[in-house]
């Protein structure tokens, strides 16, 4: 379908506009009714009000295009939801992060919000006019009601294939959500993705992934998925880990009984270092995770655990706020957890 076009001048520029959605959009795990939900909560319920907010915004979720344009423009509409973190700068929680392909590799190019939410702005200028095949994430925080991406008026600019293959799903906390980064496309399944090639629908709700049933009835619905991850253990306390993990798992199990499910184990926090109760709680929860892991993969088949210290590092150097690492922190979690990841993916044939 031809994209519908919009022309503005703009900063004494002729710019031809594009609605985001005639392009490609990827990183949702199962289709919605509006283009930027991650979960349709109008056939899936259950959630809470925050649950309900948070799934409504595209974190992870990425428009991927090619274009000869010497200049990108973003036009985004949001709803009235703002993100109220003190820790998450606007870049990363309402505004954009674009990379391009060069030699193979993702390359950072920019990262942008605009100066008065919701004005239209400019993301990248003065670029060559050689075409170019664009990764553009989504904000992480904030709900989208439409995005416009405008190019030179004489530009190209057209849908390209997903560039990621298989499709993981990956459930978890504010650490997956990526709270605390500089920008939308520094949480470590967005790294992986573009250092592996393996495309990452990312499911994550900050300070919401409790092992709830309703998450597990959403996920075992992702019949196409290669493989399910779990950041599973940060938001739950040892009881709830006890409680729910089993009856979790064995939800998504009634109609995906051969799926990878894997679980990865909750990073340590530095607010532990010298508050003995958080430090206590943290430990009770990993203490908790173990034990239950050892009795899932006895029960069920195609269960594995990722049990790795150490994911951000032992310097004490990475922590954003005593509980979020920093940009260093997700880029250690990254290169810790992606070597284990890949084992467990090719174990199950995932290459």
């Amino acid at each position: 379908m031809a994209a519908a076009l919009l022309t503005f001048g703009m900063a004494g520029a002729q710019m031809r506009f594009v609605d985001a959605t005639d392009l490609t959009l990827i990183g949702k795990a199962l289709p919605t009714s509006h283009p930027y939900h991650r979960i349709d909560t109008a056939v899936y319920k259950g959630f809470t009000t925050s649950e309900n907010q948070q799934v409504r915004c595209p974190a992870g979720m990425a428009v991927v295009f090619r274009t000869n344009s010497t200049r990108l423009d973003l036009q985004p509409v949001y709803t009235s939801f703002v993100y109220g973190g003190t820790s998450t700068p606007r870049v990363a929680s309402e505004g954009f992060d674009l990379y391009i392909r060069q030699d193979g590799e993702w390359l950072y190019a920019a990262s942008q919000a605009s100066g008065k939410r919701g004005r239209s702005f400019t993301l990248i200028k003065e670029m060559d006019s050689s075409e170019k095949e664009c990764l553009l994430y989504l904000p992480n925080y904030s709900e989208l009601l439409s995005l416009h991406i405008g190019v030179d008026e004489g530009a190209r600019i057209e849908a390209m294939e997903n560039p990621f293959r298989h499709k993981i799903v990956i459930f978890g906390s504010s650490f997956t959500h990526g709270v605390s980064t500089s920008r939308a496309g520094m949480s470590y399944p967005m790294q992986i993705e573009r250092n592996t090639g393996i495309y990452f629908c990312s499911i994550a709700c900050s300070g919401n992934c409790k092992l709830q049933p309703y998450f597990a009835d959403y996920l075992r619905d992702v019949t196409d998925a290669d493989a399910l991850v779990f950041d599973g253990f940060s938001n739950p306390d040892a009881a709830m880990i006890r409680e729910r993990l089993i009856p979790f798992i064995a939800r998504i199990r009634e109609k995906l009984p051969s799926t990878p499910l894997i679980f990865v184990q909750t990073i340590y926090r530095e607010s532990g270092n010298f508050n003995l109760g958080s430090r206590s709680r943290e430990e009770a929860k990993q203490a908790a995770a173990r034990e239950m892991m050892a009795q899932a993969m006895k029960q069920f088949d195609h269960v594995y655990f990722i049990d790795k210290a150490n994911l951000t590092g032992t310097d004490h150097v990475t922590s954003a706020d005593g509980t979020h690492p920093s940009d260093l922190g997700y880029w250690r979690w990254a290169q810790n957890l992606q070597p284990e990841l890949l084992k467990v993916f090719r174990r199950c044939g995932i290459r």
